[in-house]
């Protein structure tokens, strides 16, 4: 029998670390985004995605937009310095900002997250 690989349930330490999603319409603001964040080690890590299609409702009408989209790794006690630091440079009136939880990870990932952040 060939040896498998066991995936094992590994929470984060105190489970502080958070996923936190923004859009743009533009990539480079996003990177302008993500290098702030990261030179400010308010985020280990920033992953800008290809367009995305967004549908939506703006002012009553239904709205369709292409954005990007962009994955920022950080931990609880900095997001809400993330979240001021996205709206200072973003270009949107009520810009997309959500925090997720992140329930699971490999022990060495969040070792790094920590040693990249401010607070790490």
């Amino acid at each position: 029998m060939a040896n498998r690989i066991k995936s094992a349930f590994i929470p984060p330490p105190q489970n502080n670390y958070r996923l936190v999603i923004t859009t743009a319409s533009s990539r480079k603001l996003l990177e302008k985004i993500a290098d702030e964040l990261i030179s400010k080690r308010l985020a280990a890590c920033v992953q800008i995605t290809g367009k995305v299609t967004s549908v939506y409702r703006w002012k009553g009408k239904t709205e369709k937009a292409g954005e990007y989209m962009c994955l920022i790794k950080t931990k609880d006690s900095l997001y809400n310095a993330v979240e001021k630091k996205i709206k200072e440079l973003h270009s949107y009136d009520v810009p997309e900002i959500i925090a997720l939880p992140i329930v699971a990870g490999s022990a060495e990932y969040f070792d790094w997250i920590d040693k990249s952040l401010k607070d790490g």
